[in-house]
């Protein structure tokens, strides 16, 4: 079976892991399988630390890593079965895993209860996330347990529980050369997706009809699923910011929100992209547009590195707030409207998040003494400003039910940024023009 991964990249994060543990026991667990009704499963999907340190995709195993003298990585997996593999697909076995993935070891799942007490005796330290997991918290505790029991004999427990996610969630934020690759792939998988929904959007069609494009073009150029649930929202649904029943009615005049990105080798991509359904903005939506449009790009300027993370949010809220001034959705200076928070009836969340297995990835946004990380070389992040105008008193009634919002993938580079999504067109010239090209299709 060929594997599309870099097996020196995973033994590589392995050896970073090991040093900073420096003495001491890991253990990672992957995901569980998780039934959807009856014995129909819901699609499976790895747990993104575990699969960080491994590229193992199979559930049911485990990941240990021994720090010391002599440093050892070690996978507990299924076993060969040729009869399941008859009804569930391939598994590798601990034989193939081994070799095939760079451990020093690799045993059967089914001896994890009788081998990690002997592993885990005389470990100054165990590193493993406490509370992650009720079901390994028993077992890992029930193992400690055993490991004390031999008191007597000279053998010792671990003194101490370090949360191994954070040592691994702190590696997360810098992206390598190959997960960089990854991610640019996944942008622009999901950038063509997006594309074909503005190629394809008419008035009368069904959100969901919409919402099929995306998967046919995930499916089409190699990703294996989208990286969360698709939000596709015309008219006032593109108000309500985790809009996900994609079962309405397009009509003309209104905008459509797609919210959609993909997954690629456990990458993933997060775009936003938001135009009129007819084709063409009216001039409210135009005005609102460009204003969000301003705030990305402004935003996205100030992704750079040695800035503080809030800052590509801090520029987004200045274009943003002047907006809301001018266009009469708000009422003082900016300073005020700042201060007093009037800004949040139409953008109430932040400006973006980190990206990578996760869509919304590992890694703190402050440091312990509550100051801002820096961004650095290596970082991807989302930006996506808003705008969600619901009907009010205090709003100018052309701006009813407009809700946009404009997200793109952005990696910090040693100079500035990359847009990762830079292919899917944003512009209001671009958009038009798009959808008048297949107008008549």
């Amino acid at each position: 079976m060929k594997l599309n991964f870099d097996k020196i990249e995973f033994k590589n994060r392995r050896a970073a892991l090991l040093a900073k543990m420096a003495d001491g026991i890991a253990i990672i667990p992957t995901a569980p399988e998780v039934i959807r009704n009856r014995d129909s499963h819901y699609p499976y999907r790895f747990d993104s630390h575990f699969y960080y340190l491994t590229g193992f995709k199979e559930p049911e195993s485990v990941l240990v890593l021994i720090a010391g003298k002599e440093d050892k990585t070690i996978l507990f997996c299924r076993d060969k079965d040729m009869e399941r593999e008859i009804w569930d697909g391939f598994r590798y076995g601990p034989e193939a895993a081994k070799t095939e993935f760079g451990f020093d070891e690799a045993y059967s799942i089914t001896q994890l209860d009788e081998l990690l007490p002997k592993l885990m005796g005389n470990q100054s330290k165990l590193f493993y996330s406490l509370g992650a997991s009720r079901e390994w918290d028993v077992k890992v505790t029930g193992w400690l347990n055993k490991v004390k029991e031999q008191a007597r004999t000279g053998v010792s427990a671990p003194e101490s529980i370090v949360d191994v996610r954070q040592l691994i969630d702190t590696a997360r934020l810098v992206k390598t050369p190959y997960e960089i690759d990854l991610m640019r792939r996944s942008a622009n998988i999901a950038a063509t997706a997006h594309n074909r929904a503005m190629s394809v959007t008419k008035p009368n069609k069904k959100e969901y009809e919409i919402e099929a494009q995306f998967l046919h073009e995930f499916y089409k150029n190699g990703a294996q699923a989208p990286a969360y649930t698709s939000i596709v929202a015309s008219g006032a649904n593109a108000c309500t910011l985790h809009y996900n029943a994609n079962n309405c009615v397009l009509h003309s005049g209104e905008l459509l929100l797609i919210d959609a990105g993909c997954e690629l080798d456990g990458y993933a991509s997060d775009i936003t992209r938001t135009f009129p359904v007819n084709g063409k903005f009216s001039p409210a939506q135009k005005d609102l547009y460009e204003l969000v449009l301003n705030a990305q790009l402004a935003s996205i300027e100030a992704a750079k590195p040695n800035n503080y993370w809030n800052a590509p949010h801090e520029a987004a809220l200045d274009v943003l707030i002047q907006g809301f001034i001018d266009f009469k959705l708000c009422k003082g200076t900016k300073e005020e409207v700042l201060e007093n928070g009037d800004y949040r009836q139409f953008y109430m969340h932040r400006t973006g998040h980190w990206l990578g297995l996760d869509v919304h990835d590992a890694g703190e946004y402050k440091d312990k003494a509550g100051n801002w990380a820096k961004l650095e070389a290596g970082n991807t992040l989302t930006v996506e400003p808003g705008c969600y105008v619901r009907p009010a008193d205090n709003v100018p009634e052309h701006f009813w039910n407009i809700g946009i919002r404009i997200e793109d993938d952005v990696l910090i580079t040693k100079t500035g940024f990359e847009v990762l999504s830079k292919n899917a067109v944003k512009s209001v010239a671009d958009i038009e023009a798009m959808m008048a090209e297949h107008k008549d299709e």
